[in-house]
């Protein structure tokens, strides 16, 4: 039996305080829907982040899976870009 397809989004890690959990910032541009003009929309996840590898800056890859916790319903699927160093 085959698993259906998992949605994926692509965002910046805000913050990594919580243990094994990261706040992942996702953007997405859309039309308004009165004047047409393209805004930039944003909503903020909480993905599990099972080895703690993610810090602030870093770009990741999320994956919708199975409830994790009560806030939690995505996981790090892999970090595409690193913070730089400060």
């Amino acid at each position: 039996m085959e698993r259906g397809n998992r949605k994926s989004r692509i965002g910046v890690v805000l913050s990594n305080k919580m243990t094994k959990t990261v706040v992942v910032r996702v953007e997405r541009r859309v039309a308004d829907s009165k004047y047409g003009k393209i805004v930039t929309k944003a909503s903020k996840f909480k993905a599990h982040d099972e080895d703690q590898q993610c810090k602030p800056g870093d770009k990741v890859r999320i994956i919708e899976t199975r409830p994790v916790s009560k806030d939690k319903r995505w996981r790090v699927a892999e970090t595409l870009r690193k913070a730089p160093e400060v």
